[in-house]
């Protein structure tokens, strides 16, 4: 008969904020090192996703959203193993299933798979927060981006703000829904569930800058091995000011669903404006001329039939 394993001692227990041991297969085994007021992120490494969606679930369990397992939810498109489909306002992480393959041949022979766990990108330029008319979104001291459900009206401008497509109603709730970056987490110094539940590492968390730094070491590592496709997706500030869920890629934005340059809301006012303005100018010329045309064809002489009428003709 074995003997049983003690348990560990309270002294054993993680604390949550310390620096901790990894647990051999690559996710940390409980929070890293952060402190309230610093910016915290995620870098998503595609290339070791393996399309577990184990962070689809932690993400539903932690965060209380319904699992949808009935039948108008949980059920496959025919063109995809892919089950979940897109983010909603009741699942806060994708993963997303590329499979570029030959649909002609039914062996499927020669084709690959990408695959991304999909979030909100917690824009350091964010569209979202920039229209909410009541103050719903705010940034949050840790740089991240959040809804607070009891303020938002679900007007959905935040909805049609953001290019990423990101943001939905919780019809359960009538209020947008996103990712929340595990704001309850945070606060109390852990791990969001996502990257915490992540069995290969593809998801990381920690302080914005040690990301990128661990985030240009995997990149010079892959173009290294020959990979030298691989690039980041929103490391830098060209992309809304940087975005603090990163990716690191392997084709085009486009192949993975995201857009090339996205632009913030307030960027377009000027072009629209000057559209607008030349729109209404090019209009009122145009209602002058039919209007002169109208009257010069009342008689043919100029003089329209109302004033013919006055002067008893």
């Amino acid at each position: 008969m074995s003997q049983q394993q003690p348990l560990p001692s309270p002294s054993d227990a993680p604390i949550p904020g310390q620096p901790v041991p990894s647990t051999g297969i690559g996710a940390p085994s409980a929070p890293v090192s952060f402190e309230r007021g610093q910016a915290v992120g995620f870098f998503t490494d595609t290339t070791v996703c393996i399309g577990c969606k184990a962070c689809e679930v932690a993400c539903k369990e932690w965060n209380g959203l319904p699992a949808e397992l009935d039948a108008d939810h949980f059920k496959l498109s025919g063109d995809s193993y892919d089950n979940t489909g897109s983010l909603s306002g009741t699942s806060y992480r994708h993963v997303k299933f590329v499979e570029d393959f030959d649909l002609e041949d039914p062996n499927r022979v020669g084709g690959r798979w990408l695959m991304m766990s999909d979030v909100c990108k917690h824009c350091v330029e964010a569209g979202c927060l920039e229209v909410c008319p009541t103050g719903a979104i705010i940034r949050t001291e840790f740089d991240t981006v959040y809804i607070q459900e009891d303020v938002c009206n679900a007007c959905r401008y935040c909805i049609a703000a953001c290019p990423f497509g990101v943001i939905e109603i919780n019809e359960a709730k009538k209020v947008a829904g996103k990712c929340t970056f595990c704001y309850d987490r945070l606060q109390a110094g852990l791990t969001p569930a996502c990257a915490q539940a992540c069995p290969t590492a593809s998801i990381q968390f920690g302080p914005i800058d040690e990301l990128h730094g661990r985030a240009d070491a995997r990149l010079a590592t892959l173009q290294q091995q020959g990979r030298t496709g691989t690039y980041l997706y929103g490391r830098d500030s060209s992309i809304l000011g940087g975005l603090n869920a990163f990716y690191l890629l392997e084709d085009k934005p486009a192949v993975y669903g995201l857009p090339e340059a996205p632009k913030l809301p307030s960027r377009n006012l000027l072009p629209n404006l000057g559209l607008g303005a030349l729109t209404a100018a090019v209009s009122g010329l145009l209602g002058l001329v039919a209007f002169r045309k109208q009257r010069m064809d009342g008689d043919g002489s100029g003089a329209s039939p109302a004033a013919d009428q006055r002067r008893g003709g």
